[in-house]
């Protein structure tokens, strides 16, 4: 099967503070991803959530890890996306916008 995606997915866990901004509950879960790419992230969850669920994603990032972003820059915040996929132990997030990793390699 030939591969569609855009970006190259790199295995990387981050921890992030996931909310659902699509449902009036407010529901703001503590997770970590298995993957990333510039165009999304597939997360670890048994949460169940319906295919089109828009969320906030803060994401938290050791300082040691990715080597090329700027020391301060510990965290990125503000993201949003919407599922696209789900499976028995996880979701897969589109971003509304591109990740601003500059070199995802160096993880």
């Amino acid at each position: 099967m030939k591969e569609k995606r855009l970006y190259k997915r790199f295995p990387a866990r981050f921890f992030l503070k996931l909310e659902d901004i699509t449902s009036s509950k407010k529901r703001v879960l503590d997770l970590a991803t298995r993957d990333i790419s510039a165009s999304g992230t597939f997360i670890i969850t048994p949460t169940y959530f319906l295919e089109g669920t828009r969320f906030f994603l803060d994401f938290t990032i050791p300082g040691k890890t990715i080597k090329s972003l700027k020391e301060d820059a510990k965290s990125w915040r503000g993201y949003t996306g919407s599922m696209v996929r789900s499976t028995s132990y996880g979701i897969a997030i589109k971003f509304d916008r591109e990740c601003q990793i500059e070199d995802l390699k160096a993880l």
